[in-house]
């Protein structure tokens, strides 16, 4: 059973890549979008073989449905096409150079260093006690209220300036 689980793991993961080059490498931005919310669907399949089901369910309500809505809501506004790419193909050859460096950089990572091995207040019998969803909402409500705080406030003013700079005249 070990072995179909790395097997199904290294084929989630081998999509989420995919779909993140996809991401990058797409000229339309709706397809981009689309390729965004498939490599969220993976994140979300990771979250359910961490036994994180809650993380996996926030993951496709909030990343893959909410905020994809929100942009490509934003690119149908602003009303770009595809001239814009055109002009800056040139710039994919230097990311591809940096992820590929990245990439690097965490394989050597994961073969030196010992990743399992994180320590902290949270332990697995506490999470199987008290639950996932409870100590989220209280790191999140305590711990991290104005960081929480911040980034909806930063969303909302995102969206209003969306709105605002795809508004031609009143």
């Amino acid at each position: 059973m070990e072995i179909l689980q790395l097997l199904f793991f290294y084929l989630v993961a081998f999509v989420a890549i995919g779909s993140g080059f996809s991401v990058i490498l797409c000229k339309s931005p709706i397809n981009s979008a689309i390729s965004l919310v498939m490599t969220f669907f993976c994140l979300a399949i990771f979250y359910v073989m961490l036994h994180a089901p809650f993380m996996a369910a926030i993951q496709i309500m909030v990343y893959a449905g909410a905020i994809m809505i929100l942009i490509i809501f934003v690119i149908m506004l602003l009303n770009q096409g595809t001239e814009i790419v055109a002009r800056y193909r040139h710039a994919v050859v230097g990311a591809v150079i940096v992820s590929g460096l990245m990439v690097l950089q965490l394989l050597i990572t994961f073969k030196t260093g010992d990743v399992n091995s994180a320590v902290g207040p949270v332990t697995s019998e506490m999470i199987e006690s008290v639950g996932h969803t409870e100590l989220i909402g209280q790191a999140l409500f305590t711990d991290f209220l104005l960081p929480f705080e911040i980034a909806s406030i930063l969303l909302l003013v995102a969206i209003v300036g969306a709105v605002v700079l795809a508004k031609r005249e009143v």
